[in-house]
C-alpha cells in the first residue's frame, strides 16, 4: 500500500497531462452545435425597440440571415459592432440581433450610440432562446437558412476575415451560389 502511494503522485499528473493535452489544438471559436441542421426553436419574445411587439422563429422565413447574439456587457461585442454595420450597410447582409441578458435601456442606448445593424432584435433578458440555442456567451452568430433551418455557428468576433473565411462560404453555399 505504502508503494501505491509513492506512485499516487505521478499517476495524477499524468491524469491531468492527457487531460491537458486532449483540449491542445482545439478551436475555441469552433464549438460544435447540436442545432446544426435543425430547425431554429420555438420562441415568443420581445423586440427591444417595442415592448408591445412579440416576435417569433417566422423571423427567420424567406431569406438567408444571420443571428447576431450581444450584449452591452459583452466587449467582444462592441468590438464586433463596427463590422456588423459594415455587413449590414455595405454587404446587404440581413442580421437579426438577439439581446442577450441585458438591460433594455442600456441595449437601446448602445444602439442608438453605436448605429442598429439589425432588423429586428429580439430582447432576451432572461437568456431563454439562448439557452435554446445552446449559447455559450457573447457574441455568437449563427448563419440561419430561408426555411428557418441553423446551418453554421460561430464563437467569437465578427471581422472582415471571419465574413471572408467562414460565414460567405456557408451563405454561398446555402444561396446556392457555391
Amino acid at each position: 500500500m505504502k508503494r501505491f502511494l509513492l506512485f499516487l503522485p505521478l499517476l495524477i499528473a499524468v491524469v491531468i497531462g492527457v487531460v491537458l493535452f486532449a483540449g491542445i489544438g482545439r478551436d475555441p471559436t469552433k464549438l460544435e452545435s447540436a442545432l446544426v441542421g435543425k430547425p431554429v426553436p420555438e420562441f415568443s419574445l420581445q423586440d427591444l425597440h417595442n415592448a408591445d411587439v412579440t416576435l417569433d422563429q417566422s423571423l427567420f422565413r424567406g431569406q438567408v440571415t444571420l443571428l447576431n447574439v450581444w450584449g452591452t456587457w459583452c466587449p467582444s461585442c462592441r468590438a464586433e459592432h463596427d463590422d456588423l454595420m459594415w455587413l449590414a450597410e455595405e454587404k446587404g447582409m440581413p442580421i437579426i440581433g438577439l439581446n442577450y441578458k441585458d438591460n433594455r435601456d442600456d441595449a437601446l442606448v448602445w444602439l442608438d450610440d453605436l448605429g442598429n445593424p439589425y432588423q429586428k432584435t429580439i430582447y432576451d433578458p432572461k437568456g431563454t432562446l439562448g439557452f435554446d440555442l445552446g449559447v455559450y456567451g457573447a457574441p455568437e452568430t449563427f448563419v440561419i437558412d430561408a426555411d428557418g433551418t441553423v446551418r453554421y455557428r460561430h464563437v467569437g468576433v465578427i471581422n472582415e476575415s471571419v465574413w471572408e473565411q467562414k460565414l460567405l462560404p456557408v451563405i454561398n453555399e446555402v444561396r446556392g451560389n457555391g
